[in-house]
């Protein structure tokens, strides 16, 4: 009898001791977890106090040339975003010491909102502060939405074998119609409104609608061929093929008005503002910026989100 009796105790013991222990563990994942999302918390609080965001403003000390950097894909969840070219370009002109302004541009196009959001920007500061020129310096590439934000500049200048133009706009996507009949998939769309379904990848082309979006994209590469008409005057030699959508080597692209000639940040800081003292404004995305858009695009992915295909600048 007195061994059944240590039996059971020593079977008690064993599960209380194993209950403590789970007890033990789930209270150090709660902790943990609680912890994550607290530092979560913390750093999407930091960025928008921007105190996680920075530039090379404050080290402005006397007179300088103010560098604002444009790279990569315009959209509005990029590094080259309406929300953050806009600010850079208003701390680089209101800056006392700024003596002139340049926008280092790498990128091959994007939204034509964000780019024409830019331009107008571009326009309104050199308006507001006339003696400040902007100059646009190309580096790789500046075509299409990138080169709608240049012509806002006083003068382009490129290396002569940067890519410029691509004055074009442009609408893709995919049609999966054959694969789903191959596959015996049936698309099942339900719409109040005839044209709710508009370009749906997963159902078939109707003419009438591609018909709109080319007539749509034909109005949006008017305003395009206005924008830069105005920004580059009787600089711009007109061709057959100005506004085709082609693009041009650097060297090529002086001779057709579409810039107007070579140079380097450097050169432009030393021979054509005259300050080669260099500070750049460029508004920079701190650790937390990214986390919170990562976040936010798992979430929206998870809420079962899907973009329909927009126009671009490419």
């Amino acid at each position: 009898m007195s061994d059944q009796n240590n039996w059971e105790r020593g079977v008690l013991e064993k599960l209380a001791m194993s209950a403590l222990l789970e007890q033990r563990r789930t209270r150090h994942w709660n902790i943990f977890f609680r912890t994550l999302t607290f530092a979560f918390l913390f750093l999407v609080f930091f960025a928008m106090m921007g105190w996680l965001s920075s530039s090379d403003k404050t080290l402005s000390t006397g007179k300088h040339t103010a560098l604002i950097d444009l790279q990569g894909e315009i959209s509005s969840d990029s590094a080259a975003s309406a929300d953050n070219l806009i600010p850079s370009l208003q701390d680089a002109f209101a800056d006392k010491g700024t003596q002139g302004v340049i926008l280092r541009i790498n990128s091959p196009g994007g939204s034509p909102v964000q780019a024409g959001q830019i331009n107008d920007e571009i326009r309104r500061q050199r308006a507001l502060h006339p003696t400040i020129p902007l100059y646009v310096v190309v580096e790789d590439i500046c075509a299409s939405g990138g080169y709608y934000i240049a012509v806002a500049a006083d003068k382009i200048f490129v290396d002569k074998a940067s890519l410029i133009g691509s004055i074009g706009v442009r609408m893709d996507g995919f049609g999966f119609t054959g694969l789903m009949e191959k596959l015996g998939v049936e698309r099942r769309l339900v719409t109040a409104g005839a044209n709710k379904g508009f370009l749906d990848p997963f159902t078939a082309s109707k003419p009438e609608q591609q018909e709109f979006a080319k007539q749509m994209l034909a109005e949006i590469h008017q305003q395009f061929i206005q924008v830069v008409k105005a920004g580059r005057g009787k600089r711009l030699k007109e061709t057959p093929d100005t506004f085709s959508g082609l693009v041009w080597n650097g060297e090529k692209s002086i001779e057709l008005g579409l810039s107007d000639g070579y140079g380097s940040v450097e050169s432009v800081a030393r021979d054509v503002i005259k300050q080669e003292n260099i500070v750049n404004f460029t508004v920079k995305e701190g650790f937390a910026d990214r986390l919170a858009k990562r976040f936010g695009a798992g979430v929206m992915s998870q809420l079962g989100y899907a973009a329909h295909s927009s126009a671009t600048l490419h």
